[in-house]
């Protein structure tokens, strides 16, 4: 215990190099798309499946990891997705064709999976309740350093190298973790001895594939019959689930977890506050270049002020959430995210980049601020041999946030401005954008509601080893 607690600094630092990789990988790839299409001689649509396809796989696993990780230690499955995820990355750079790319990239989202949903466990077991918003708060630091980073160095690679060293640049840092993680995440010496819920792990695999695919594609089928059957699979396979889960005495998700106020209400905010993010993340940039006129070099400087400001405010929000509580903080980034989003949707045909820039960093503001204390207190929340599953919950309420995010966003983009459009008003684009800023900042209003059923402490999840 004495050596767990002494070196957790030394934990935290190995731990936050996998997490680097997802956000930066995330990002270049967005930089590369055009690349790729002309590469491969594909659609853009075609080439929007490499990231579709990792969003969809790593939402659909996390809880499987999260319980995994219970079961058979933190130690063991964090670092089997370090090995998955730099492997397929090793793939990706070996492509030969564009379906390839995109099932390795759905094998390098099982290994993100496996990383992301223990990430937060990790950190909660090691560190004591006094500490835990401080290192959550590093984590949500070094995620925003990958998204702000990731389009400079994915732009840098791509002018020097190639597509392929997007992927290549994850071994080394991949080989660098394992052996990183591999020397000071301790093991855990009490296993769970249960039997792993399988049928339950692949009716939330269908349940969440489904539903993300429903909501990402279904504009794109134009809500078919085939997206209907896909909803009606969604449904059918959740209710199946729950049926699961309430008769088997152990679950792969004690739904029991929802009873408590503080991680329900955590997740419910962190998923309100991810459908914020993504719709200004998704619109912004068509914003900037198409009623602005700006090069995409600029768009991609001018989108940064977002996750720096992000990589700033979030250690000292997790520090300041261990003295004062988090539904203060919390509840004050809602505030703040809000406002970010009420400005954008102030926006003009003839602003500057410095105007679009201090509104993003508004937003940013407001979302280091509520993530840290939210984190700790949803993984606050539950008991220690629950964190793994804890962790899987918060990372796929994340993703699903995103998914949405993006498709509510596109949504009222298209639809609004197809209004506009008719009626004849002028600049039927712009009025759009802003009505898509408007909805988000409705959606931060439910987040902060939520963020007020969020306790100040909770003890549940002590100390322990993984």
């Amino acid at each position: 215990m004495q050596k767990v607690a002494s070196s957790k600094w030394m934990i935290l630092a190995a731990v936050m190099i996998p997490v680097l990789m997802g956000p930066i990988d995330s990002s270049v790839v967005y930089v590369a798309f055009p690349s790729l299409s002309e590469v491969f001689n594909v659609s853009p649509d075609t080439v929007g499946w490499v990231s579709i396809s990792y969003l969809l796989v790593l939402a659909s696993f996390q809880l499987s990891f999260g319980r995994l990780g219970d079961m058979f230690g933190f130690k063991r499955i964090f670092l089997a997705g370090n090995v998955v995820f730099t492997l397929a990355s090793f793939l990706c750079g070996m492509s030969w064709s564009i379906g390839w790319l995109i099932a390795f990239r759905s094998i390098q989202a099982i290994g993100a999976g496996m990383t992301s949903s223990l990430a937060p466990a990790i950190i909660t077991a090691i560190f004591p309740p006094q500490e835990r918003g401080k290192a959550l708060g590093m984590i949500g630091m070094v995620v925003a350093l990958g998204l702000a980073t990731g389009p400079s160095l994915g732009g840098l690679l791509l002018d020097l190298w190639g597509w392929r060293t997007i992927f290549f640049i994850n071994i080394p840092i991949g080989i660098i973790a394992h052996l990183a993680c591999h020397r000071v995440l301790p093991e855990k010496k009490e296993l769970l001895e249960q039997k792993f819920d399988w049928m339950g792990a692949w009716l939330a695999l269908v349940t969440l594939s489904a539903l993300l695919f429903f909501i990402s594609r279904g504009q794109h089928y134009q809500w078919s019959g085939f997206i209907v059957l896909v909803g009606i699979l969604a449904v059918t396979a959740a209710v199946l689930f729950v049926l699961q889960e309430r008769k088997i005495p152990e679950p792969m998700l004690e739904l029991a977890l929802f009873r408590s106020r503080a991680f329900s209400s955590g997740n419910i905010a962190t998923l309100f506050h991810f459908m914020t993010q993504y719709i200004i993340i998704f619109i912004t940039p068509f914003y900037l270049q198409q009623q602005l006129g700006l090069p995409p070099s600029t768009v991609g400087v001018t989108m940064t002020a977002f996750p720096l400001t992000v990589l700033l405010v979030a250690p000292v929000s997790g520090t300041l959430s261990d003295k004062i509580g988090n539904r203060l903080l919390s509840s004050a980034g809602a505030i703040f995210c809000a406002l970010g989003a009420l400005s954008l949707a102030m926006v003009g045909p003839d602003l500057s980049p410095a105007d679009v820039t201090w509104r993003l960093s508004l937003f940013g503001l407001g979302t280091g601020m509520f993530q840290s204390p939210t984190n700790s207190a949803i993984m606050g929340a539950v008991a220690k041999n629950r964190l793994g599953i804890a962790g899987g919950v918060l990372a796929t309420t994340r993703n699903v946030g995103m998914v949405l995010g993006i498709a509510i966003g596109s949504l009222v983009l298209s639809a609004r401005q197809a209004v506009y459009l008719l009626t004849g008003a002028p600049l039927p684009g712009l009025l759009a954008m802003q009505d898509a800023y408007i909805t988000a900042a409705v959606l931060s209003a439910f987040c902060f509601v939520s963020c007020l059923f969020v306790k100040d402490r909770q003890e549940a999840a002590s100390t322990q080893h993984v």
